[in-house]
């Protein structure tokens, strides 16, 4: 057996960070809104500082997302932001924008760079394409298959990251749609707070379906109904060598990522060392995930092996 893939997981505060390292996560991605999208908390540098201590600290790693899309007036912000993050001395940088890749370039010419564009990773002559322009890491499109993801593992030249768990973005739009919307309803917006803590949701009622919804910095986002949860499924991404499983904990509790990142550190290290105990444990992993999931969320597979229609 090659190396174990990464266990990356999403936390929300520094807390989180202790905790989740704790409970197995190798690495961890933070950031600020400003610079990346859908983060699960906010960390200022301040805090990506404090991360990196308690992380290296325990020999883990820390990747800051800038993976947000920027236009004129933010791309003077990114090379203090990238110089700080040097300083710091994260071990990467998520982007999703060339320009991102440019200033860490010129920058921080030694920063492991991960391209993380959410959702046109889906062949590997772009995962490739990239790594010629540096990127170390292409992170996959959750809207590929389980034979796709493996014939792009067996091709790329950089390492590949694939999300696990949670919960994934259907739909992004730079527009304050909800904000709009209550304007032309005539509502106070200062009583309509709408960020990810509010708990909006647009409601499917015909297949049971809330898609949560929430607007920040980068405009409006409305997330997958389902939780994508394939613990039990792990052995052909493992035997194909894939680089990292990630965890999104995107509005969710630390309390809950503590529990799912505890049994993927399991299932993971059971699949690499001892196959047979996996195959006999698996399907209570997912009995003892659903235990704790959110009302209204249910877990399901993604596109990991058939065309998801929302």
């Amino acid at each position: 057996m090659g190396m174990k893939p990464e266990l990356l997981v999403t936390p929300k505060d520094i807390e989180a960070v202790e905790s989740l390292f704790e409970a197995g996560a190798d690495a961890i991605v933070i950031g600020e809104e400003k610079f990346g999208l859908r983060l699960a908390g906010e960390f200022d540098l301040n805090a990506v500082k404090q991360a990196t201590e308690i992380a290296h600290g325990k020999n883990k790693k820390v990747y800051v997302s800038m993976n947000a899309l920027f236009h004129n007036d933010k791309i003077d912000a990114l090379s203090g932001y990238i110089q700080s993050l040097k300083e710091i001395e994260v071990d990467g940088i998520i982007f999703g924008d060339p320009a991102v890749l440019m200033v860490a370039r010129e920058i921080a010419p030694e920063m492991k760079l991960h391209w993380n564009t959410e959702q046109t990773a889906t062949n590997w002559f772009t995962a490739n394409y990239w790594g010629s322009k540096g990127a170390k890491r292409a992170v996959l499109a959750r809207e590929i298959n389980m034979d796709a993801i493996v014939e792009i593992k067996e091709n790329a030249e950089v390492e590949v990251e694939v999300q696990v768990h949670g919960m994934t973005a259907m739909f992004q739009s730079k527009r304050t749609l909800i904000g709009n919307y209550m304007q032309f309803q005539g509502k106070n917006l200062e009583v309509e707070k709408r960020d990810k803590n509010r708990n909006l949701h647009l409601h499917d009622p015909e297949r049971e379906a809330r898609y949560p919804i929430f607007e920040d910095e980068n405009g409006t986002h409305i997330m997958s109904p389902n939780d994508i949860c394939i613990i039990d499924e792990l052995e052909d991404m493992v035997d194909a060598g894939i680089d990292s499983f990630k965890i999104d904990g995107l509005l969710k509790s630390t309390e809950y990522m503590k529990v799912v990142t505890a049994l993927y550190r399991e299932a993971i290290d059971l699949c690499v060392d001892d196959r047979d105990t996996y195959e006999d444990r698996k399907e209570s992993y997912v009995s003892k995930i659903e235990e704790i999931q959110p009302n209204n969320r249910k877990l399901d597979t993604g596109f990991f092996f058939k065309e998801t229609v929302y």
